[in-house]
């Protein structure tokens, strides 16, 4: 699991957080992406074939596929409630990578232990 002091303190530091009203699809399955997410407060619902698969909240990552070259969305991102969301283009991700070593670490583990938990459930 991501340490949400350290995921929030990346990104908090990102300009221009966006908010979603609950129920307001972040992004869809099958979508291109360009991005990844933290979430600074709220929840968001991961969404597999109409199912939610997982509920995450402040502090956790997703949409990691997208920067580590898987370009199509493999799940839908729905705010499950009011959210604000920070967001990481590729050279944004690349230099907190290059700031803070061991978020890349755990941005790996992350998306493994998702990615093992959607297919499982799929």
């Amino acid at each position: 699991m991501l340490s949400p002091v350290v995921t929030i303190s990346i990104f908090q530091k990102q300009p221009d957080p966006q908010a979603f009203s609950a129920g307001q699809v972040i992004f869809a399955e099958g979508q291109t992406g360009d991005y990844m997410y933290g979430i600074l407060t709220g929840e968001v619902d991961l969404v597999v074939n109409g199912k939610v698969v997982e509920t995450i909240e402040a502090g956790q990552i997703f949409g990691i596929g997208g920067l580590v070259g898987v370009h199509n969305r493999t799940y839908t991102a729905i705010a499950k409630t009011d959210c604000q969301l920070a967001y990481l283009d590729e050279k944004r991700f690349l230099f907190a990578v290059q700031e803070t070593p061991v978020f890349a670490l755990m941005v790996i583990r992350n998306y493994a232990e998702r990615l093992n938990r959607l297919q499982h459930l799929v």
